[in-house]
């Protein structure tokens, strides 16, 4: 293997575990629940949990791998992620495991955009289509596949048998980075740490994950309406301290960068709404038109198969054609898809296939286009900071996603009543229409050819 080829390796096999922690409990939540004697808010801030660990933690990676280099951070960082995964399959109780999945997700955090940055600058700017075709195959197969891993040892076994399982592949991705992954030099009198901006982007997305959390839930309206209001505060605050830093904690600046402020929006507004709809869709099928859980779920399968096909479209066409017509077609694509699970298309099997094809297709489309895109300009010494940007978008737009879609009907089921569908075909209708928004902005795009920006790009020197 390359030097280069080994970096990426250890970058998605953290990457991968990551993704494994998020979906592989699903399928042992009865189990957990019954051996814990956990509650059903309890199950569910055993995922909250860990994604606001994920979440908290990333604006401090970049200045961390500048303090102690890249190298150390990410072998800590698995450590932490091995050590909380471990401790998580010996919970004794539910609010131990919790404990135990907060540190899994500040692990995590930290590994992701770290790994992310060595991998994205060990390629020169040409070859990063490719890497990014690895990366979103990666992202769909371990969702698709995890579940039913979770599930098959939880029956055979226990819930806690799946941590202990992925507590393998995390010591040994910990070895490899200690092997394979160049040492590089700490800088001991880095820019000091802006201790005024992590509190307050911490505070900022502590309460915003909070408050999207509590405005799905019945009678907890009042909480999340004061929670994303104390989110919003922080979030001005923090703008106006990354102003009269001399080192903010997020570099914002590199917005400034039009493949990379275009990608965020995109990725929030198509594979965000996309999970969001996903949710709306599955409770649709199954409630309204009395579908099993296991018909809906298989509709992922069509969705699995044209994503893949999305993602070779993308490493063909984006050196040759850029960002823009791959951007476009995604964003019609996915919003033809959603539009139609609103009409009569969507209570046959047929139309089902049809619709979640589509939706594969141009969510997969955006998601490979926005994160080739991304990185495309980004100057390999700002790699760290905007990896930083990118993991913190991609957090928050399935979260957001979900939150506002999953609002939208819980206000929308009430006011129809027996006329349940209408609700459902409303938010559908809701989701085709932020997906949409992004189009003005990717109208704004250079209608260069991508490659030979990459060629400008690869002709500069790499650090």
């Amino acid at each position: 293997m390359t030097a280069r080829s080994r970096i990426a390796a250890v970058y998605l096999l953290g990457f991968a575990l990551d993704l494994a922690n998020m979906f592989a409990l699903n399928a042992a939540y009865p189990a957990l629940q019954r051996e814990l004697h956990a509650s059903l808010a309890q199950l569910a801030w055993t995922s909250t949990i860990y994604v606001l660990g994920l979440t908290a933690v990333i604006p401090l990676g970049a200045w961390l791998a500048r303090r102690f280099g890249e190298r150390r951070v990410l072998i800590a960082s698995l450590s932490l992620f091995a050590l909380g995964t471990l401790g998580s399959g010996a919970s004794a109780s539910i609010g131990v495991l919790l404990g135990w999945r907060l540190l899994q997700g500040l692990g995590g955090g930290l590994l992701i955009p770290v790994g992310q940055t060595m991998a994205y600058r060990a390629y020169p700017s040409h070859a990063r289509a490719h890497l990014t075709s690895v990366v979103m195959a990666v992202a769909l197969l371990v969702p698709a596949l995890s579940p039913a891993f979770g599930g098959i040892v939880a029956d055979r076994c226990s819930w806690r048998a799946i941590f202990f399982a992925m507590a393998v592949p995390a010591i040994l991705a910990c070895a490899l980075a200690a092997a394979w992954l160049p040492r590089d030099g700490a800088n001991p009198r880095p820019a000091p740490l802006d201790l005024p901006g992590l509190g307050l982007s911490t505070a900022a997305l502590v309460a915003l994950l909070l408050g999207l959390s509590f405005a799905g839930q019945a009678g907890e309206g009042r909480v999340a309406v004061a929670a994303l209001a104390f989110a919003f505060a922080a979030a001005v605050a923090y703008l106006v301290q990354a102003r009269r830093a001399r080192a903010p904690l997020l570099d914002l600046s590199l917005l400034a960068q039009p493949q990379l402020r275009i990608g965020l929006i995109v990725y929030l507004c198509v594979p965000g709404v996309f999970a969001g709809a996903n949710l709306i869709a599955f409770l649709y099928f199954q409630n309204a038109l009395g579908l099993s859980a296991a018909r809906s779920g298989a509709l992922m399968m069509p969705w699995a198969a044209a994503a893949f096909a999305a993602i070779a479209t993308t490493r063909r066409c984006f050196a040759r054609y850029g960002a823009r017509p791959l951007f476009a077609c995604g964003i019609a694509v996915e919003a033809f898809a959603l539009a139609a699970l609103a009409t009569p298309l969507a209570e046959s099997e047929a139309g089902r296939v049809l619709a979640f094809a589509a939706m594969g297709f141009g969510a997969s489309l955006c998601t490979s286009a926005a994160q080739s895109a991304a990185f495309l300009d980004v100057p390999a010494a700002r790699m760290g900071d905007a990896s930083a940007l990118w993991n913190l978008n991609r957090q928050l737009s399935f979260c957001l996603g979900v939150a506002l879609l999953g609002s939208a009907l819980g206000a929308l089921l009430p006011l129809y009543g027996a006329a349940a569908r209408t609700a459902y075909q409303h938010c559908f209708v809701l989701a085709a229409a932020l997906t949409l928004l992004p189009l003005p902005w990717v109208a704004r795009l250079p209608a260069v050819r991508a490659g030979a920006a990459a060629d400008r790009a690869s002709s500069q020197p790499h650090e």
